[in-house]
C-alpha cells in the first residue's frame, strides 16, 4: 500500500510539474511585417516627421517612390564626420535619379549650434533633420552612431549598416543595387 501511495504521489507531482512547465513558458511571438517593432531588413521603415535646421517639416513617407538613405548621426561622432563627404557626393550624383539622403541628427545628444556649424563647414545640401527628443532614435531602436538604413521605393528597409564610416564605394554599390530593383 505504501508503494502505491508513493507511486501515486510521484505521478501527481510529475503531472503537476509538466502542467506548470507547459503553461508557464512564454510563447514566442510570430514575426509578421505588421507587428514587428524593430526596423529590420525586409520590413517597412517606420514613419516619422522631424524639423530641418531651417524649420521645415520633413516626413519620411513623403519620399515613397524614391530611394532613401536614412542616416542617424551626431556632429561629435568621428565615423559620422568621416562619412558625410561621401554622402554629399552620393547626394549630388544621384539626386536626379530619385535618391534622397535624410541625415537625422541625434540632437538629443548633440548641440544645434554644432550641427549647424558642421553642416555649413562641409557644405551639406541634403536634408538634415533634428531628432530633438530622441523620437527617431527610439523608433529605430538606435544602439550606435552612425546607423544607416537603405530604404527602397516601396518604403521597405533593404539594408541596415550599424557603425561606420561608410565609404563612397559602399554607398554607391548599395544605391546602384537599389536603382536596379
Amino acid at each position: 500500500m505504501q508503494q502505491r501511495y508513493k507511486a501515486f504521489l510521484f505521478t501527481i507531482i510529475l503531472v503537476s510539474s509538466l502542467f506548470w512547465i507547459r503553461f508557464s513558458v512564454e510563447q514566442p511571438t510570430i514575426l509578421k511585417k505588421d507587428n514587428l517593432q524593430t526596423p529590420h531588413k525586409g520590413f517597412s521603415a517606420p514613419d516619422f516627421t522631424l524639423q530641418t535646421l531651417d524649420g521645415m517639416l520633413v516626413t519620411l513617407s513623403e519620399y515613397q517612390g524614391q530611394i532613401v538613405l536614412l542616416n542617424i548621426w551626431a556632429s561629435w561622432c568621428g565615423p559620422c564626420q568621416a562619412e558625410m563627404p561621401a554622402m554629399q557626393h552620393i547626394h549630388e550624383k544621384y539626386l536626379d535619379r530619385g535618391v534622397i539622403i535624410l541625415a537625422v541628427n541625434a540632437t538629443y545628444q548633440d548641440n544645434t549650434d554644432n550641427v549647424n556649424g558642421f553642416v555649413q563647414e562641409l557644405g551639406l545640401t541634403f536634408p538634415v533633420l533634428l531628432d530633438i527628443n530622441g523620437q527617431v532614435a527610439k523608433l529605430y531602436q538606435l544602439h550606435s552612431l552612425p546607423t544607416s538604413f537603405f530604404i527602397d521605393r516601396n518604403g521597405i528597409i533593404k539594408e541596415v549598416i550599424i557603425g561606420g564610416p561608410m565609404s563612397g564605394a559602399l554607398l554607391q554599390s548599395r544605391i546602384e543595387s537599389l536603382l536596379m530593383e
